[in-house]
């Protein structure tokens, strides 16, 4: 049995959707079907179900409305099957769409902006990160969430440096990684995550679920 990951690419661009399966496919990602819309996705997935699909790359708008078409057929994928990861695409921070995908359990979902996707390594990178059960959000919607919420009493007890943290955070970056792009060491990336989730009041659960909800905490709490 091949160990390669297993893709669906719902998209309504033509040209963006065979630009996302070529490169998944020279990044050696399966994509098992390529779809216009959200009941073609959902079809797929019943189809093959989770042993056959690994990750969702969602388009946020698709016919007919072009609305929330994708961003709903996404939220039924995470309903029905949590083991298929979920990266959604958005041409625009929408956050009511964010907030919903992100609200619950955050263990295998995205959201990235489409213009994102022009930086191959980066997305590839967060592809595989996703559907490892990982998360990658992008620093514009964490930006625009943090933004929405900055009058919480939670967040007003994060100094600067802790927002800097907070948001490569919720970006999937690993703590090398944030050390490396605040260029400080690793210990201090180290206290001042401790210290982000003893401001938020953070239940002790999965490490990597408390990086994310770091971020989303406060959108569930409004």
């Amino acid at each position: 049995m091949s160990d390669r990951l297993r893709a669906v690419v719902a998209d309504d661009s033509v040209l963006l959707r065979d630009g996302i399966v070529r490169l998944l496919g020279d990044a050696d990602i399966d994509v098992v079907a390529a779809v216009g819309d959200g009941e073609e996705l959902l079809s797929v997935v019943h189809d093959h179900g989770p042993g056959g699909i690994d990750i969702a790359i969602v388009d946020v708008r698709m016919p007919p409305t072009h609305t929330d078409e994708g961003i709903t057929a996404a939220l039924a994928i995470r309903e029905a099957y949590p083991t298929i990861a979920v990266l959604v695409l958005s041409q625009y921070v929408e956050e009511r769409y964010a907030t919903d995908l992100l609200r619950g359990d955050t263990t295998g979902v995205g959201y990235l902006l489409k213009d994102r996707v022009v930086d191959v390594d980066d997305f590839v990178s967060a592809v595989r990160r996703v559907a490892a059960g990982g998360s990658a959000v992008d620093a514009d919607v964490v930006a625009q969430l943090l933004g929405r919420t900055s009058r919480t009493s939670e967040l007003e007890r994060l100094t600067p440096r802790e927002h800097e943290v907070l948001g490569l955070m919720a970006e999937g970056l690993s703590n090398g990684g944030i050390a490396e792009q605040l260029v400080v060491s690793l210990g201090a990336v180290e206290k001042h995550i401790s210290n982000v989730f003893t401001k938020l009041d953070l239940p002790r659960i999965d490490h990597a679920h408390r990086r994310v909800l770091a971020v989303l905490t406060f959108l569930n709490s409004r």
